[in-house]
C-alpha cells in the first residue's frame, strides 16, 4: 500500500473512535499484507462488527450509510450498471440523481473502486456504504439468483441460439465446473439449502421459467433473471444429467435421484419431471441424510399427549400410527419415537422409501418396488430377522396392512404412517383396505394425527387485537383468552421479512380404549370414534392449535390454514343476511 494511502487510512481509523492506537497499527499492518479489504479484516478479526464499522466510517468520510432490506430500487437505476460489475465488485446501484449514480459498497477504501465503477457505468459515480449482507440480499432480490451466471451465458456463443430445440442440443456434460449451466444449477440448489427449503420447483410458463422454493411449508418465488427462459431446456437437461435421466425423453414423466454434499452435509435430492404445455416441469425434494434428530420432548406435545405417546411407544407390541397429509412431519415424528427407544437391547428394523435420515443403531432398508422389494415383501423378511421393533414407512395396501397387524399381534411393536385427515379416520382407512375389524381393534394401540404450523419469529412478532366475534365463530376457547396474549407476524431480517421462522407440530393423540375397540369392531364411523375419543379426553388438532396460539408459538391464521378440513367458519349474521 503506498505511503499516502497508509497515512490516509491511519487518519480515518484514528478519527472513528473505535480502535486503540495499537489496534490502528495492527490494522494498517494487516491491510499491507492481506488481499482482503479493510472492512473484511475489521469484521473477520473481531475488531468491530461490520455494521458499526461502516456506520462510523460513513460518518468520518461524510458518505451516506444505507440499510437496503426494505429499500426499493427502480429498474432504470439497476440497468445503469452492468450485472457483471455488480457481482464482481459486490456493489449495487441505489439511485440516480443530478447526473450521478449512487452505488452502495462495503469497501470504500478500495482505491480503484470508484474509477472501475465509473468506467462500467459510463458516467459519474458516488459511493454510499451498506453492510455486505444487505448488498448480497438486495442483489438477489433485484437481479435474481445466479444473475451473473445468466449474464455470462448471454455472452457465451454456445447459448446464443434462437429456439428451444437448439438450446436442447447444448451438451451440458462437456462444460467444466465453472461453466454457466452447471454453475447456475448449483447456485439454485445452494440457495435452496441456505434458505432451509424442502422442495425446489422449476416451472416453465409462457414467458418465464418460474423457480419456487418451499420454505416452512409455504411456496416462495425465487427472484431469477428475466432472461432465464432462454436457457430453460439446457437447465433441465443439466438436472437430468445429474439424476441419470434420459435427456432425450421429454414426453413422459421420469423420476431420479441426485446425491450432493453441501457444507459437509450429504443431501439426497429426489427428482421428478413432468411434461407440461410449455416444457418439462421439474420438482426437486431435498432430503438431509444425516442431522440432529429431534427428540420426543422437542416435537411440541402438550403434557397429556406426551404421556400418552410415551406409553404407546414403550409398549412391547401393537401398532402406533402417525397420520396426516404429505409434508406434515410424519417421518420426523417416527424418527423421534425411534430415537427415544433406540437401546442396545432392542433390535429395530425399518422399511423406508426413501431413507430420509440415517440413524445409528438401527437397520434401515430402502424399499425398491421396481425390483420387487415392496413394503409387504420387506415386512415378511423382517419377521424372520428376530426384530423387537419394526417401522414401515407407509401402509399403502391391504397386504402390507395385514402383515403389519400380524407382526403386532405376534409380539412386535410396529410404527407406520397413513394418509388420513385425523386420528379417528385411521380405523376406517384400514377397514377400507379389507382388514378384518377385530384385527384392527386388537392391533392398533394408538394414533397420532399431526400438522405443521409456522412458528412466529420471536424477534419481530407483535401483539394482535383479535376480532372477538370471529374467535367465537371458529370455536376459539374464549375462557382461556383472559390473561393471555395473541400475536401476529411482522417483518425483520431474521425471518427473511416473512414473520415466521421454522415450524412446529400440532397434534391429536388417540389412545385405543375398550370403548373404541368396540366401535371399531362394530364398523362405526370415524365421527363416532372421534366423539368417543373426545369424551375420553382427546384434544383435537384444532384445540391443540389454539394452545399453540395462546403460548405465542403461532397465529390463529396458521391454525385455520392447516386444519381447514376440520374448521369451517360460519358467516356472521350480518353477512349472511346481506347487511354489511
Amino acid at each position: 500500500m503506498p505511503n499516502a494511502n497508509t497515512e490516509y487510512l491511519a487518519g480515518l481509523l484514528a478519527r472513528m473512535d473505535l480502535f486503540t492506537p495499537a489496534q490502528v497499527v495492527e490494522l494498517i499492518e494487516a491491510a499491507r499484507e492481506s488481499d482482503l479489504s479493510v472492512t473484511e479484516i475489521v469484521a473477520g478479526e473481531g475488531y468491530a462488527p461490520e455494521e458499526a464499522f461502516l456506520e462510523k466510517l460513513a460518518d468520518v468520510m461524510r458518505l451516506p450509510y444505507l440499510r437496503l432490506a426494505t429499500r426499493e430500487i427502480d429498474q432504470d437505476v439497476l440497468d445503469r450498471l452492468p450485472t457483471k460489475a455488480v457481482f464482481q465488485y459486490s456493489v449495487i446501484p441505489v439511485e440516480f440523481e443530478n447526473g450521478a449514480l449512487l452505488v452502495a459498497s462495503n469497501d470504500p477504501l478500495n482505491a480503484g473502486l470508484v474509477d472501475s465503477l465509473r468506467l462500467a457505468a459510463g458516467g459519474r459515480v458516488k459511493l454510499a456504504l451498506s453492510p455486505s449482507v444487505d448488498i448480497a440480499k438486495a442483489s438477489k432480490r433485484f437481479y435474481g439468483v445466479g444473475a451473473e451466471t445468466v449474464d455470462r451465458m448471454m455472452q457465451d456463443d454456445r447459448f446464443e441460439v434462437g429456439d428451444d430445440e437448439s438450446l436442447a442440443k447444448v451438451d451440458v456434460t462437456e462444460l467444466d465446473q465453472e461453466a454457466s449451466i452447471v454453475k447456475f444449477v448449483n447456485q439454485i440448489i445452494w440457495e435452496a439449502v441456505q434458505q432451509g427449503s424442502t422442495d425446489i420447483h422449476l416451472e416453465p410458463m409462457e414467458e418465464q421459467l418460474r423457480i419456487r422454493y418451499r420454505v416452512d411449508g409455504v411456496l416462495h418465488q425465487a427472484p431469477v433473471p428475466a432472461r432465464l427462459i432462454r436457457f430453460q431446456a439446457a437447465i433441465i437437461s443439466r438436472i437430468k444429467v445429474m439424476a441419470n435421466l434420459d435427456i432425450a425423453e421429454k414426453r413422459m414423466p421420469m423420476d431420479g435421484r441426485i446425491g450432493l454434499r453441501v457444507q459437509g452435509e450429504d443431501i439426497d435430492i429426489r427428482v421428478s419431471t413432468m411434461p407440461t404445455v410449455y416444457g418439462e416441469s421439474v420438482s426437486l425434494r431435498l432430503l438431509q441424510r444425516k442431522g440432529e434428530f429431534i427428540g420426543l420432548e422437542d416435537l411440541g406435545f402438550m403434557p397429556r399427549d406426551k404421556e400418552l405417546v410415551e406409553r404407546c411407544i414403550h409398549r412391547p407390541n401393537g401398532i402406533v400410527l402417525v397420520t396426516g397429509p404429505t409434508g406434515s412431519g410424519k417421518s420426523t415424528s417416527l424418527y423421534a419415537f425411534l430415537h427415544e427407544i433406540n437401546k442396545i437391547d432392542r433390535r429395530i428394523l425399518t422399511a423406508e422409501e426413501p431413507i430420509e435420515y440415517e440413524m445409528g443403531g438401527i437397520n434401515q432398508v430402502l424399499v425398491r418396488p421396481e425390483i420387487g422389494l415392496t413394503f409387504a415383501r420387506t415386512l415378511r423378511s423382517f419377521l424372520r430377522q428376530d426384530p423387537d421393533i419394526i417401522m414401515v414407512g407407509e401402509i399403502r395396501d391391504a397386504e402390507t396392512a395385514e402383515i403389519a397387524i400380524q407382526a403386532s399381534l405376534t409380539g412386535h411393536l410396529v410404527f407406520s404412517t397413513l394418509h388420513t385427515n385425523d386420528a379417528s379416520g385411521s380405523f376406517t382407512r384400514l377397514l377400507d383396505m379389507s382388514v378384518e375389524p377385530f384385527l384392527v381393534a386388537s392391533a392398533v394401540a394408538g394414533v397420532v394425527a399431526q400438522r405443521l404450523v409456522r412458528r412466529l419469529c420471536p424477534a419481530c412478532r407483535k401483539v394482535q387485537t383479535p376480532d372477538i366475534s370471529r374467535l367465537q365463530r371458529i370455536g376459539f376457547p374464549m375462557d382461556q383468552l383472559v390473561g393471555s396474549t395473541v400475536y401476529e407476524p411482522s417483518t425483520c431480517e431474521a425471518c427473511r421479512m416473512t414473520g415466521f421462522h421454522g415450524r412446529g407440530g400440532i397434534f391429536e393423540v388417540l389412545q385405543v380404549s375398550e370403548a373404541i375397540e368396540s366401535l371399531v369392531v362394530a364398523r362405526s364411523s370415524a365421527h363416532e370414534i372421534r366423539e368417543q375419543a373426545m369424551k375420553e379426553g382427546m384434544q383435537t388438532l384444532r384445540d391443540d392449535g389454539w394452545q399453540k396460539v395462546l403460548s405465542g408459538f403461532t397465529t390463529i391464521e396458521e391454525v385455520l390454514r392447516v386444519t381447514e378440513e376440520n374448521l369451517v367458519e360460519e358467516p356472521s349474521e350480518e353477512v349472511a343476511t346481506g347487511v354489511l
